[in-house]
């Protein structure tokens, strides 16, 4: 027991220093691991012995019995259903393509049909963890390619169900008791055929049925005592005690939990159970996969290293052609093909699981499986150079950016609004329904047509090309409204419009304090934060609701806003673009001292009774714009009225 709890401790402080490293570099938290696992085994020898690691491991596995519950939790049926077309197109032609193909190849070199299907089965996975956290950092999520790539791993993730089911059915009848060694293990195989069978099929039907009916109520219950405690455990208990029956019977304890999770996947309780599970489920996964780096057989490499990197080298390009094939089926555009080809070519974190699972069913040999948990490994390895490699094709593919022509401006009016999204749109709608005319300007074609079906008018064309600015009467234009989403494109618009147009008009978007300063910088007259006066009227709802009445609350607010927006006047005067804020003491210095201003003009508006005089902050509401240079004025827009 000591020997255990030392290996486990030092697996743990392992964890907690590669795991942030690997995630500072972007190689995402399961190369961590597995790199965890590496150094502390195969580098260092600290493994500890054989049966230590076994039983850690085996301890671990239990995270991927809780990632197959909360994957669960994700699908809800109706969902599932909606997106059939995706999952069943992309994702069923992705996974039976690379099968077989995988399959066809094992058969070529001499290998059962089963060891042939297993390894096909496990290769046509892809990495879930790797390539969503790569394309969120990349912003590739939204894009077709990204949204293609999401579908088949859903696909993929669901299918981890039915091959684990499948698996069994290929070993021999002796492997499958050992891996099942339980009471129920001996009833079980006592049983004629057609017995297991209506044992498993009413187990599956147990848990349907617990998931439906009984597990809700158990909840709502344990909720009454008010114990977190209590609510963890009853999240424990209903993961645990599925996984005990599903071992009862011979079945995976995954195929348990997941049906029990997508079951509860409309439960009021969802977010609640997800909430507890998931710290034990990152935990024993993140121990699972230092313990399959720690059992990883590196002297297998040095000795045939052009054997493993070949076959590493193989799989990718026959993944790489069927994704291809896929795409091209699917008629994706060119850049969304190389995207989503490029990204799911690797193997994934379920080949660790599901090689264990061969291994101790005895379909594949322990070198073997040693063998193809490095090329497992090393593919993802591979991943963020695959991801390097799209960025360039993409970047010889930028014609292709916008395979259509843009739109021929054809009149020029007073007001230029660049960027019709969430918050450009607003600002049109109120324009327009005022009686003023626009030209509205974006470069997100879907955004132009979804607006000219509701019955507006806008031009498809980058806001930022001096073509498509002087096509829209940038030289005549009374006022500019920069509202890209893109942050870096809008201050290089505000940039150029100011440099064209010293008497131009600039009502500019920011999205946080730093951006004010940029865009003050930039010589924008009215700078917006997007989220400043929503978030003002949400804490004036808050002081009302809490007792205040609305006349009380409404002058908080406006004093607030005042002294905000004089503050971000001063504090713009020592920002400085090469210091990070927390770095400039006389920033910190001076945000200080006005918090306290505000905090003194908040207190004592009401220290002498609702009727006094409102404090005088210095600032006129007629007179908005007085500060550093007059007429511009930071942090824009006044607190709007009660419309919620």
């Amino acid at each position: 027991m000591g020997s255990f709890l030392l290996i486990a401790a030092i697996y743990l402080a392992t964890m907690v220093v590669a795991v942030p490293i690997s995630a500072r570099l972007g190689l995402g938290s399961v190369l961590g691991y597995l790199m965890a696992g590496i150094f502390i085994g195969p580098v260092l020898g600290l493994a500890g012995s054989a049966g230590d690691v076994a039983d850690l491991q085996h301890f671990a596995e239990f995270g991927v019995v809780m990632m197959l519950f909360l994957i669960g939790l994700e699908l809800e049926p109706r969902q599932l259903w909606a997106m059939r077309r995706r999952l069943l197109g992309l994702g069923g032609l992705q996974i039976a393509g690379t099968t077989l193909a995988l399959t066809l190849l094992g058969l070529m070199l001499n290998q059962s049909w089963q060891v042939a299907l297993t390894l096909g089965l496990i290769l046509s996975l892809s990495s879930t963890a790797i390539v969503l956290q790569t394309l969120s950092e990349k912003n590739l999520m939204q894009t077709g390619g990204g949204r293609s790539a999401f579908a088949v791993l859903l696909t993929q993730d669901i299918v981890v169900i039915p091959i684990l089911a499948l698996l069994p059915l290929l070993g021999s009848a002796g492997a499958r008791h050992a891996v099942h060694d339980t009471p129920g293990s001996a009833f079980m195989a006592s049983l004629p055929g057609w017995g297991a069978a209506l044992v498993t099929l009413g187990a599956v039907g147990v848990v349907i049925l617990l998931g439906q009916y009984a597990f809700r109520p158990v909840f709502r219950f344990v909720q009454t005592s008010r114990l977190l405690e209590m609510n963890t455990a009853v999240a424990l208990l209903i993961v645990v005690g599925i996984a005990a029956l599903m071992t009862l019977v011979g079945l995976s304890p995954a195929l348990g939990t997941f049906l029990a999770g997508v079951m509860l996947a409309g439960s009021e309780f969802r977010h609640e159970l997800e909430g507890q599970i998931a710290p034990f489920k990152g935990l024993l996964l993140g121990l699972f996969f230092i313990t399959v780096g720690a059992g990883m057989n590196f002297g297998m490499l040095f000795d045939r290293p052009v054997v493993v990197i070949g076959v590493t080298a193989l799989i990718i390009a026959i993944k790489a052609a069927v994704l291809f094939g896929v795409a091209r089926a699917a008629r994706m555009p060119r850049r969304d093909r190389t995207l989503f080809t490029l990204s799911l070519a690797q193997a994934g974190e379920f080949g660790f699981v599901l090689i264990s699972y061969a291994t101790a069913l005895a379909i594949l040999t322990t070198e073997m499986a040693q063998g193809f948990l490095l090329v497992i490994a090393l593919s993802m390895l591979v991943t963020p150079l695959l991801f390097i490699l799209h960025d360039r094709v993409a970047a010889w593919l930028g014609d292709e950016r916008q395979p259509l022509a843009e739109d021929a401006i054809d009149d020029q009016q007073p007001i230029i609004i660049a960027g019709v999204g969430r918050f450009g749109q607003v600002v049109n709608r109120l324009l327009t329904h005022s009686g003023f005319k626009t030209t509205v300007l974006d470069h997100d074609l879907n955004t132009i047509q979804l607006m000219r079906r509701f019955g507006g008018k806008g031009y498809f064309g980058d806001p930022t090309r001096p073509e498509i600015l002087a096509a829209a009467g940038l030289d005549k234009a009374r006022v500019l409204v920069a509202a890209l989403d893109d942050q870096e494109a809008n201050l290089k618009l505000v940039r150029y419009a100011r440099e064209r147009r010293p008497d131009l008009k600039i009502v500019a978007r920011a999205r946080d304090r730093v951006n004010v300063y940029q865009l003050y910088e930039a010589k924008a007259d009215h700078i917006v934060r997007e989220m400043f006066d929503s978030s003002l009227r949400a804490g004036r709802y808050v002081l009302e609701n809490l007792g205040l009445s609305e006349y009380e609350a409404n002058e908080l607010e406006h004093i607030f806003y005042r002294h905000d927006r004089a503050g971000l006047r001063e504090l713009a005067e020592v920002w400085r673009p090469d210091m990070p804020l927390d770095q400039n003491e006389a920033y910190i210095t001076r945000s200080r001292e006005l918090n306290a201003a505000m905090e003194n003009a908040l207190m004592e508006r009401f220290s002498r009774g609702p009727a006094a005089a409102p404090v005088d902050d210095g600032e006129d509401d007629e007179a908005p714009e007085h500060g550093l240079v007059a007429g511009r004025a930071l942090g824009g827009g006044g607190p709007g009225g009660r419309a919620r």
